[in-house]
């Protein structure tokens, strides 16, 4: 059994799978004969046309009204944005509150309430000093390695000598800190001597 002619009229025989042109009869009335299409040809009337939207949207400028809304259109109909999703939700939500008189609480929902204590509140207070204190130990080392550079008399960005400059300052933010000025701990500075 013949399959559904394509384009240009070629039938594929399922039992055989042969493509064939069936025959025909021509407007004088002779017969055309049946011809066979060899295996893999593709008649331009059966390929597949390129379809550049942004050329077809161009051709039919003048008929759509605003450029490009046809896509558009679409587009919408489908899916909306994650964003609009979201905020219809939270309409639909308040609605409903709303309806139910409890207006308030829909909108506290939204924000947590402030009776939570925040997370640096329950780090302790040590380990955060100590966290401070290598950062500005590394500061510091970055700062006298420049330092070291300009004394060898290499060329320093504005930046870099900035750090520098900054080297006082950071080893009084140590102190103030409890440590020394090589980052160590004062207490234990003294455990040694």
């Amino acid at each position: 059994m013949p399959s559904q002619p394509s384009n240009a009229g070629i039938v594929t025989d399922a039992a055989s799978g042969e493509r064939i042109i069936p025959e025909s009869v021509r407007a004088d009335g002779s017969k055309r004969k049946a011809i066979k299409v060899r295996p893999g040809y593709r008649p331009p009337e059966d390929v597949e046309v390129y379809k550049n939207r942004t050329a077809e949207s161009f051709r039919t400028r003048g008929k759509g009204g605003i450029p490009g809304a046809e896509g558009l259109k679409e587009e919408k109909a489908d899916q909306g944005s994650a964003a609009s999703n979201k905020n219809a939700k939270r309409r639909e939500a308040r609605k409903k509150a709303k309806a139910t008189g409890e207006a308030d609480a829909g909108e506290k929902q939204t924000t947590p309430p402030p009776a939570e204590p925040p997370a640096t509140e329950l780090v302790d207070p040590e380990a955060e000093k100590e966290k401070k204190a290598r950062n500005l130990k590394k500061k510091l080392k970055q700062a006298r390695d420049l330092k070291n550079k300009k004394e060898t008399g290499e060329a320093l960005l504005p930046e870099q000598i900035a750090k520098v400059i900054k080297i006082n300052e950071l080893i009084r933010e140590l102190e103030a800190l409890g440590f020394d000025s090589e980052g160590e701990p004062k207490d234990q500075e003294k455990d040694k001597e």
